[in-house]
């Protein structure tokens, strides 16, 4: 089968590899239907961390049917359309329990990877996988590309609203620009946010911002866009914050415009260094976040979100590429030409 291997930096590959066997009882094989370019993909392939050449790829969302279960596997069975979250939770740890599967606390092995591949092995799929009705010929394009989102970058968006405890009436600042951040702003409206403020600097996204609730934008960095931030608040300051970049300058921007008493919900996969937060303590910010409970939010409240038509989070999907296409993915994203790339890997 064709998977896709990290070569080095700035250059992504597709090898034939064996297909995936089931290794443990609560396995499942899935062939993969749709898969995708996360921008933490993008980290080693713009040379920002360290990745080893010729290795497996970081891609770790997907929708496709299930081809083969493990022996403890009652949940789905072959012929399924499933989602595949980036996440593997048990459902039933204290973390689970408390709706942080993200965190799940019977295993180690919660994330996933090498899902730009046509086919993968998903482990602990016992509860983590989430059946969608129906097959994938039932469903437009445009519904398969939100279907995709709730693998991560939907639950992703949506996690970091819930942690900042968006809520009815609500002034939200949210800092990036990507799908994450698009998506989070998906969030803070469904939860009821009143002005929910953007923060692009490109038209492309501005739009796609706009369009999913955002009643503002600011472009400005640094100390200037805090000052236009604030002025936007009427010098208050926001009631929640969702950091969906993992940058100093946006980890500093988040605490800055805050209001004394918010939630910074944070979900940017970090890239700092030391943080200083005695910002957070003399405003008395609250600081959570983390990876994202995507099985719970997908099965309590996204998937039927999606499914009827109250959200439409596909939209961040701007160009598609066949799977043989994926450093054309990569550099895609890396230059800003999409906002996130969609890989067909089968029908």
């Amino acid at each position: 089968m064709k998977k896709a291997i990290f070569a080095e930096v700035g250059q992504m590959k597709i090898e034939d590899v064996d297909m995936p066997k089931i290794q443990a009882a609560d396995d499942v094989v899935i062939k993969v239907v749709r898969a995708c370019v996360c921008g933490s993909d993008l980290w080693a392939y713009r040379g920002l961390e360290e990745k080893a050449q010729n290795s497996e790829n970081s891609g770790h969302e997907a929708i496709g049917i299930v081809q083969e279960v493990g022996d403890d596997i009652t949940t789905v069975k072959p012929g399924d359309f499933v989602i595949a979250p980036f996440t593997h939770g048990c459902g039933h740890c204290p973390a689970c329990l408390a709706g942080f599967d993200g965190d799940c606390q019977s295993h180690t092995d919660n994330f996933s990877n090498g899902n730009q591949a046509e086919y993968i092995r998903f482990q602990h799929g016992q509860w983590a996988l989430i059946k969608i009705p129906g097959k994938p010929s039932d469903y437009s394009e445009g519904m398969l590309k939100s279907l995709l989102t709730l693998a991560d970058v939907m639950a992703t968006g949506y996690h970091a609203a819930r942690v900042a405890n968006v809520k009815a009436g609500d002034t939200v600042v949210v800092m990036g620009d990507g799908a994450v951040g698009l998506c989070g702003i998906i969030s803070a409206k469904l939860l009821g946010a009143k002005k929910i403020i953007s923060t692009s600097r490109h038209p492309d996204r501005q739009a796609l911002a706009k369009t999913f609730g955002a009643t503002d934008n600011i472009a400005e960095r640094g100390d200037e866009g805090v000052q236009k931030i604030l002025e936007l608040t009427n010098g208050f300051g926001a009631d929640a914050v969702l950091e969906c970049v993992g940058t100093e300058l946006s980890t500093q921007t988040a605490l800055k415009v805050g209001r004394p008493g918010s939630v910074v919900g944070r979900v940017g996969l970090p890239h700092t260094g030391k943080m200083d937060i005695s910002t957070s303590f003399g405003k008395n910010i609250i600081i959570a976040g983390g990876p994202a409970s995507v099985t719970t939010y997908d099965k309590k409240r996204l998937l039927k979100a999606v499914l009827d038509g109250v959200i439409n989070p596909g939209l961040v999907f701007t160009k598609s590429f066949s799977l043989d296409q994926i450093n054309d993915a990569y550099q895609a994203m890396t230059d800003r030409k999409v906002i996130k790339s969609m890989v067909i890997v089968s029908d």
